[in-house]
């Protein structure tokens, strides 16, 4: 199945199914699972290092390259959905409350075209 065909409540299940096969409970509390998050996104930056923008859109058309990038998204994905789903978090209210406050901080008329921070404009 795609994107367009799950909701974040079903990879919640699934990854809550995997997990209480394992009895790993016991292990993913918050500050194991934000490590694994961390630890995770580290092993995605790796592959980026010292790498052009050229180099990065390369790995990106290798077949096997990108599926080394998707596999460490994915693991960054799955320790995101068990800590939200661990502690009750439902992402897209979340996201929706977030993406509200950037558009305040960040508003289209200040910031087009512009990478700085907001509290440098």
């Amino acid at each position: 199945m795609s994107d367009n065909e799950k909701t974040i409540s079903h990879l919640k299940e699934k990854v809550r199914t995997f997990c209480e096969e394992r009895d790993w409970d016991q292990f993913h509390n918050a500050k194991e699972l934000a490590i694994g998050i961390v630890t995770e996104a580290s092993e995605l930056l790796e592959h980026f290092r010292f790498k052009s923008e050229k180099q990065v859109n390369e790995m990106f058309e290798n077949t096997n390259k990108k599926q080394e990038l998707t596999e460490e998204m994915a693991d960054v994905l799955y320790f995101l959905i068990r800590l939200a789903q661990i502690y009750n978090i439902d992402l897209t209210t979340e996201l929706d409350k977030k993406m509200i406050k950037n558009n305040e901080k960040y508003p289209v008329d200040k910031v087009k075209g512009c990478n700085k921070k907001y509290s440098e404009y």
